[in-house]
């Protein structure tokens, strides 16, 4: 039984939340977004909750239930709170900026790395070696995120390379003469 899907998602204060057919959308001071339910699950809204029920019983329903439930609450929570991540970059001469809609970064390589920020995704450079993204959407800040980390993942030698603040590299000993 999931034991996510059982607990309704709270709404609150200055969200709304509106259920057309099968889309439920969310709206609050941040932005609006909204998720195309499936046909496996209904929602309802009871006063300030959003309930998430399975049609039937079937082992793709019951999946269905939970992650629709996850969904709801990242959606209602993104356009109250929003979403962000920091970033750090580490390593002799690695540093990035943000330029117009891009952000630009020197990882070492030949030239500097130009990445397009998307729509609906803040990016700031607070220091030449931090990068905060911040959005409504989990997915799209948890996406730009894994994008940027792409271009010079962390090495286990030296730690050089773009990872996230707080994250624990697991470090290699040098070869030994």
């Amino acid at each position: 039984m999931s034991r996510i899907g059982k607990y309704p998602v709270e709404i609150p204060a200055g969200v709304q939340v509106a259920l057309a057919g099968h889309t439920l959308t969310a709206k609050g001071k941040l932005g609006e977004l909204s998720l195309q339910l499936t046909d496996l699950v209904d929602a309802t809204i009871e006063g300030a909750h959003v309930s998430i029920v399975p049609r039937s019983e079937t082992a793709p329903a019951r999946m269905m239930w939970g992650t629709t439930r996850a969904l709801v609450a990242s959606m209602v929570r993104g356009v109250s709170a929003g979403y962000a991540k920091t970033m750090e970059i580490t390593g002799t001469g690695y540093r990035a900026s943000v330029q117009g809609t891009n952000l630009v970064m020197n990882l070492g390589f030949s030239h500097d790395v130009v990445y397009a920020i998307p729509s609906g995704i803040k990016v700031t450079c607070e220091k030449p070696t931090i990068i905060k993204v911040e959005g409504v959407d989990k997915r799209l800040v948890g996406q730009v995120c894994a994008e940027i980390r792409t271009w010079r993942p962390p090495e286990p030698y030296k730690g050089k390379g773009v990872k996230f603040v707080g994250e624990q590299i697991r470090r290699k000993e040098g070869k030994k003469k």
